[in-house]
């Protein structure tokens, strides 16, 4: 049988003892006997309606009961001339007879108790052979007594007759009794009683009088069905109706335990689920809010007695809420019995989730008992069926865990108990015996040791690492995130701890990074305990660690680079120096990701891989935490900004130069172009300042602002790099690899870096002559103009040929003898030439030459006639 069957197992029909005689006499008896025996109680019950309120029989009683041979020594029930009266009413077979006395019967006052009790017992005891007659009197009650009750308007006075007050409420006992009475022909009239009864509980006007019938009604109904399991193999139409007429009771129920109405109804809508077809989801989770909600919300225990209302006998309370918990047990325990999956059961639970996150401890300490009562009976007494995983198992042993060190005792190890239960029904469907048996020692062991223990609070959560799917371990991770920003420094610390050792355990699987770090994301702003965020910060290295590219990937997706709510995010993957590198080395491959323009739409420009990379960059360069990683990366963080503002050109992203100004906050996120240049200037301000200050100088910057001027831009900061030596082994070994490379911009970044480079003091130290002629030998078949131009000429370079370096002094000798003429013309161009001499002797210098030069030039600024001084720039 159905958890809960004890509730309603006694028979529907109990018989008093006087009854069987009763009937035997009543059979003997002619129908004129039978006749005047009915009009005879009749009269009683209609002049002496008080009879029945009496507790012994009177004289009329026993006159009445003369004829039938029967004396009754024995105290009668108030019911008793109601039950008499059915009983001939039900062994008559004059089908008018019964019509009249039926009609007689309900034109009765229907204000007592027990009066509307014993004209529904007449009626149901009648009905069991006379059920048409029954149905239609109590069809024209409807239509005459009770619709006239039900369509008064609001504002008319009410009526002075309150005979027909509760002929509703009476009406439901009559169905009820009705059912009780049928025998074998309950089922085709089940689905017309109860919606009957449905319509005379929505209709009437709610007390408790409505309450009791409706409630002593719905009993009658399911025992009726239950006996023989007439009901098994039946589809009813009108169960979920009438479950909702209970809830509807329920939920209007005061917060206080005075009776055990609560626990009755739990107990019959655990009996109606067990009926066919089966319930739907949606009216068993009202069934569940309904039931949880009216439980749950009841006062704490303790003082559940002090919040009764003033009465003359004070109820156990302790055993009336004792049997309700009981009774909405047994509701579960039910509904799982129904279905016997993982899938009912964390549908079941799915309903307790928010009561178990309540900032109230005695709602936590119910809901936590009720999922460990219910898993216990689950893994003792049911087999489910199928092997599900559902996901959102995972999400409600995050939420149990959450009250791991919660502090209520009892919730605290009824929550860790309960985990132990979840993972025993996994492995029971898995087939694992072993671990079984190891969880459930845990478990008991978990009862009675000390709750304080952190050795068992870990190895609970590898257990959970090794037996949750990918999908559970997600939804598990994702609800500890949702608690880091509780108001409770307890919940909070205990997410975040949690999170770091799931973590640490390398359970994460890289499909699973992405959800946890967007779930990270969006609590990220509010967290409000320090101690939370270090702990999570140290959760972002660890994945980090195990996940880099990944974890690089999910950061650059979750928001544009310059907001600064990202950025703990990016401190955190420097905590360790190879971390950090392996982060920088990651980005510098993304920003290598650049589709070309054709393939690209305007709408997807801002979400470019590659623009993503350099926003990223450009904010690193300026962070604390990665200043040695970035002076690490620096020759390939260069090349790759080169590089990206070529392909920005190419893209036509370039802005105006106008819309920026350097000096001026402004808190717009740059454009890209504007981007990379910035990170091109912040990367030589942060590493090699004087760099930096000689472009500035020389305006040299402004020249990388346009496509048109790009190479003399590049070709005027390599030549600052190869006179202040920054840098120049490093940066020529990226340039070298770029010049391999199948992209024209690659190529000619790095030609333009490589000749440069070949008038640096300190490249032949490090670089043999044939290395760099098989380097730039390279660049001669290029597709580019530009870069076969520039690799020929340096291969005609002085560390190329030494023996230019005598041509190029003799050269410079006569250059100074043009300073010398009366009327020098064009000194600027003069002086430009010469410049790119001395550029080009480099460490071979220019010996005493230089003397002179510095004499000539001396003379030019000291010239009266200032001529040649104006010529200058």
């Amino acid at each position: 049988g159905h958890p809960g069957g004890a509730l309603l197992s006694k028979s529907p029909r109990d018989r008093p003892l006087w009854e069987e005689a009763l009937v035997s006499n009543i059979r003997a008896m002619s129908a004129l006997q039978k006749s005047l025996v009915l009009e005879t109680v009749q009269h009683h019950i209609q002049e002496r309606t008080q009879l029945i309120m009496k507790e012994a029989p009177s004289a009329g009683i026993q006159e009445l009961l003369a004829p039938l041979n029967l004396e009754l020594k024995q105290p009668l029930e108030k019911t008793f001339l109601f039950h008499l009266y059915g009983l001939i009413l039900r062994e008559c077979n004059c089908v008018d007879l019964v019509r009249r006395h039926l009609a007689s019967l309900l034109e009765l006052p229907h204000q007592s108790s027990s009066q509307r009790e014993g004209i529904a017992m007449a009626v149901g005891i009648a009905s069991s052979t006379h059920m048409q007659e029954a149905w239609a009197m109590l069809e024209h009650v409807g239509r005459t007594r009770f619709l006239r009750t039900v369509l008064m308007s609001p504002d008319s006075q009410p009526d002075p007759d309150t005979r027909w007050t509760w002929v509703g409420s009476t009406s439901l006992l009559c169905y009820g009794q009705m059912a009780a009475h049928a025998g074998e022909q309950i089922l085709p009239w089940v689905d017309n009683i109860v919606s009957r009864m449905v319509y005379y509980f929505s209709c009437s006007r709610y007390d408790n009088i409505l309450k009791t019938s409706f409630l002593s009604a719905t009993i009658m109904l399911l025992k009726a069905l239950r006996q023989k399991n007439r009901a098994q193999s039946y589809k009813f139409t009108q169960i979920p109706e009438l479950i909702q007429c209970l809830l509807s009771s329920l939920q209007k129920e005061p917060n206080f335990l005075a009776t055990l109405f609560r626990q009755k109804i739990i107990s019959v809508i655990a009996g109606l689920s067990n009926l066919r077809p089966s319930l739907k989801p949606m009216v068993k989770s009202r069934i569940l809010q309904t039931c949880l909600q009216s439980l749950y919300t009841l006062p704490p225990t303790e003082t559940l007695r002090s919040c009764l209302p003033p009465m003359d006998a004070v109820p156990d309370v302790m055993a009336l809420y004792q049997k309700s918990m009981q009774a909405l047990d047994l509701l579960l325990q039910s509904l799982i019995s129904e279905n016997k999956s993982m899938d009912e059961m964390c549908f079941l639970l799915q309903h307790v989730e928010p009561w178990l996150e309540s900032d109230r401890s005695h709602e936590r300490q119910r809901a936590v008992q009720t999922v460990f009562l219910l898993l216990t009976y689950v893994v003792d007494n049911v087999g489910l069926a199928e092997v599900a995983m559902p996901s959102v198992l995972g999400h409600q042993i995050g939420l149990l865990a959450l009250l791991w060190r919660d502090m209520d005792p009892v919730t605290q190890s009824h929550s860790r108990q309960c985990t132990y239960l979840f993972l025993q029904l996994l492995t029971q469907q898995k087939g694992s015996m072993s671990e079984f048996v190891y969880l459930n020692k845990m478990k008991n062991l978990e009862a009675s040791a000390s709750r304080k223990s952190e050795i068992k609070f870990y190895n609970l959560v590898k257990v959970l690492n090794r037996n949750l799917t990918v999908a559970q371990h997600t939804q598990l991770v994702l609800t500890l995130l949702g608690r880091l920003c509780s108001h409770s420094r307890l919940h909070c610390d205990l997410a975040s701890q949690l999170l770091l050792k799931v973590i640490e355990e390398q359970s994460v699987r890289p499909e699973q990074v992405a959800e946890i770090l967007h779930g990270l994301f969006r609590e990220l702003p509010s967290i409000t305990f320090k101690s939370t965020l270090q702990t999570m910060m140290k959760a972002v290295s660890v994945l980090g660690t195990q996940h880099t590219q990944e974890t690089v990937e999910v950061i650059l997706s979750l928001c544009h680079p310059s907001e600064r709510q990202v950025m703990p995010l990016w401190k955190a993957l420097a905590s360790s120096t190879q971390l950090a590198r392996k982060v920088l080395t990651t980005l510098y491959v993304k920003l290598k990701l650049r589709p070309p323009k054709e393939l690209i739409r305007f709408t997807q420009q801002a979400e470019l891989i590659s623009l993503l990379a350099l926003g990223t960059i450009y904010e690193l360069l300026y962070t604390r935490e990665f200043k040695a990683t970035v002076r690490w990366a620096f020759a390939g963080v260069l090349v790759g900004l080169l590089t990206q503002l070529h392909y920005l050109f190419e893209l036509d992203v370039a802005e105006s130069s106008s819309d920026y100004q350097e000096d001026v906050l402004d808190m717009k996120p740059l454009g890209p172009c504007r981007t990379c240049l910035e990170a091109l200037k912040g990367l030589f301000w942060t590493n090699c300042w004087e760099v930096f200050a000689f472009l500035k100088l020389l305006r040299g910057w402004e020249l990388l602002e346009h496509m048109e001027t790009y190479t003399e831009g590049v070709t005027l900061l390599a030549r600052a790099m190869a006179h202040y030596d920054c840098e120049i082994t490093a940066v020529w070994g990226q340039a070298v690899i770029s010049l391999k490379s199948s992209e024209e911009r690659d190529n000619v970044v790095a030609i333009l870096l490589i000749a440069e480079f070949l008038n640096s003091q300190e490249l032949p130290q490090y670089m043999s002559r044939r290395t760099v002629d098989n380097f730039l030998s390279l660049g001669l078949n290029n597709p580019n103009q530009l870069v076969r131009a520039m690799s020929l000429k340096g291969l005609s370079s002085i560390l190329m040929h030494p023996k230019k370096v005598m041509l190029l002094r003799n050269r410079l000798a006569g250059l100074l003898d043009g300073f010398l003429g009366p009327e020098p013309k064009d000194l600027v161009g003069l002086m430009e030439i010469l410049g790119d001499i001395l550029r080009h002797l480099g460490s071979h210098g220019v010996g005493a030459t230089s003397l002179r030069i510095a004499q000539h030039l001396l003379l030019l600024f000291d010239d009266v006639r200032g001529r040649a001084a104006a010529q200058l720039p």
